[in-house]
């Protein structure tokens, strides 16, 4: 009965044609289903009318045109579904319906003004994103204020993006926005940077003691205090162990500071240096008294290149005092030294001078120009690196070696080499890589040290009956000593490391333990009490040296 009730199923109305002019969906159609397409548009004239001519003698066996038409409906709704999936998407992005309605935010294929408008504006940060990254001065600095200005102005211009409710255009301009305050950010963690203060106060304290010395330079006077020669080298070193965590801004900072401070103390030294014999006697010849003011006046311009590069004459300018000395070189060149060999040696070594003082005028645009504030691709650097690597090497060969004996003799010899090869690096008159190279001949000469106090520990003979009491407890804490430099070798961590704190207590006793030894009046043990202490002492600075974190 039920299937009695089954109502027969209705014959799928024709679907009616797409109107001209109207888009519809695109069907992927080989050659036969071109014939059935073509095939399905006979049948529909067959039912609506008498067959074409031509047809009237077709036989039974051709497919009917109703079976055709149902065949290609189904394909056209698989094609639709499948087109519908792919359509939605960009519906959904472009925030409107890709059908018959155009698409208000594109223009015949062009993009939005406004979207046109952001890519700009993000192009115009875009140029200028290197220079906030790398700004490496302070928020008082014209450069700051300059750079601040132009991201206001482009963050001002984004707001003034007419979105017209468009989804894709709000999300454009705050993306836009978002990079702007990014940027800003970024200028201002970059000047009031706590590493950035610590570079400008140590500038501050050189500022103080070269002041101190510019009027005696200005004046003629080549004496320089032993004090300042420390003050200075105080100053230099304390700017080298300053972090800058590998961003580029410190890095230019932290070089920029040096170079001008090593610049001073290279100055003041070489005009220590000046030979007793100039200037020559007026007497010689006219021009020598030409040549003798030329000096004076390259004496005044020095004491001046020194405020200049400390920032202490706000009257001058470096480009002012590059003309004055190029200048008072022309002078010199026009001068007529009548083939006077002597003459001609005072004018070349005055030229010389100035010369010296010229090269200075340009450390930051040379900074800038080089890249020479990222150590990390320094040739002197990556020497040391490469030295260094060759000692832990060696030591990793020593601290794994089941017997170690017979590795002493030539790891010594190799590693003495290695102390040889960091001798000949060259320095550049660059402070962070002298002191890179500083640290690496520790490292060496530590491990060398700890080959030699095994040797002699096992070269030791503890039998011996008329060995003093107190050299025996001092060859008793050497060979604690030993244990704790092997793992002082052997340490990678910070000071806040557990194992950091354990082992400075541990050598923190064995110094105690030796300051309780009596020598009792034996020299000998006199002699020895003090090289272990000393030797407790540089394993102790060791571990610190390790543990500090230091960076080019």
């Amino acid at each position: 009965m039920a299937a009695a009730e089954e109502e027969p199923e209705k014959e799928p109305e024709p679907e009616p044609e797409p109107e001209p002019g109207s888009r519809g969906p695109t069907v992927y159609s080989p050659r036969e289903d071109q014939r059935a397409a073509e095939a399905a548009r006979q049948g529909s004239l067959w039912q609506s009318g008498p067959p074409p001519p031509g047809d009237a003698g077709r036989s039974d066996s051709s497919p009917r045109p109703g079976v055709v038409l149902e065949v290609l409906r189904a394909r056209v709704k698989d094609s639709a579904v499948v087109t519908d999936h792919s359509v939605r998407p960009l519906q959904s992005r472009a925030g409107g319906s890709c059908g018959t309605e155009p698409n208000k935010s594109m223009d015949m294929g062009n993009q939005h003004p406004s979207i046109s408008r952001l890519q700009e504006i993000q192009k115009e940060v875009k140029s200028i994103e290197q220079q906030v990254i790398g700004f490496s001065g302070l928020s008082d600095d014209k450069n700051y204020k300059k750079l601040e200005r132009i991201l206001t102005k482009q963050l001002f211009e984004i707001d003034s993006v007419d979105t017209e409710g468009k989804g894709d255009i709000q999300q454009a301009r705050k993306r836009a926005a978002q990079d702007i305050e990014r940027l800003l950010k970024e200028l201002e963690q970059n000047a009031n940077h706590p590493h950035r203060i610590e570079i400008e106060n140590i500038f501050k304290e050189a500022q103080s003691l070269v002041k101190e010395e510019i009027a005696p330079l200005c004046s003629g006077d080549n004496q320089v205090t032993d004090e300042f020669e420390e003050a200075i080298q105080d100053v230099i070193l304390r700017l080298t162990h300053v972090k800058t965590g590998g961003k580029i801004s410190l890095r230019k900072a932290r070089y920029h500071t040096l170079t001008r401070i090593c610049a001073v103390q290279e100055i003041i030294e070489d005009s220590m240096k000046r030979q007793p014999s100039l200037p020559l006697s007026e007497d010689a010849h006219p021009s020598v008294s030409k040549i003798n003011s030329v000096m004076c006046e390259v004496n005044k311009a020095r004491g001046t290149l020194i405020a200049l590069l400390m920032g202490v004459n706000n009257r001058e300018t470096c480009k002012h005092l590059s003309c004055v000395l190029s200048g008072l070189i022309a002078d010199l060149d026009a001068l007529d030294v009548c083939g006077r060999t002597e003459i001609r040696n005072y004018r070349k070594e005055v030229v010389e001078d100035i010369n010296k003082l010229l090269k200075y005028l340009d450390l930051e645009e040379e900074a800038d120009s080089t890249y020479a504030f990222d150590l990390g691709q320094n040739q002197s650097i990556l020497k040391i690196e490469g030295i260094l690597k060759k000692m832990r090497e060696v030591k990793n060969e020593l601290l794994k070696a089941q017997n170690p004996t017979d590795l002493y003799l030539g790891s010594k010899t190799e590693l003495q080499g290695l102390i040889g090869q960091l001798d000949e690096v060259d320095l550049g008159k660059n402070p962070c890589i002298r002191e890179a190279r500083r640290r690496a001949v520790i490292e060496v000469q530590t491990l060398i040290t700890f080959i030699d106090l095994k040797e002699a520990l096992e070269k030791r003979q503890p039998g011996v009956a008329e060995e003093h009491p107190s050299h025996k407890s001092i060859w008793t804490v050497l060979g604690s000593l030993s244990e704790i430099q092997r793992e002082v070798l052997s340490f990678d961590g910070n000071r806040t490391d557990k194992n950091y704190i354990r082992l400075e207590e541990l050598l923190t006793k064995q110094l105690l333990a030796l300051d309780a030894v009596d020598p009792q009046g034996e020299e000998k043990c006199k002699a020895a009490r003090k090289q272990a202490v000393k030797l407790a002492q540089n394993i102790l600075s060791y571990l610190d040296l390790k543990s500090d974190e230091w960076e080019y």
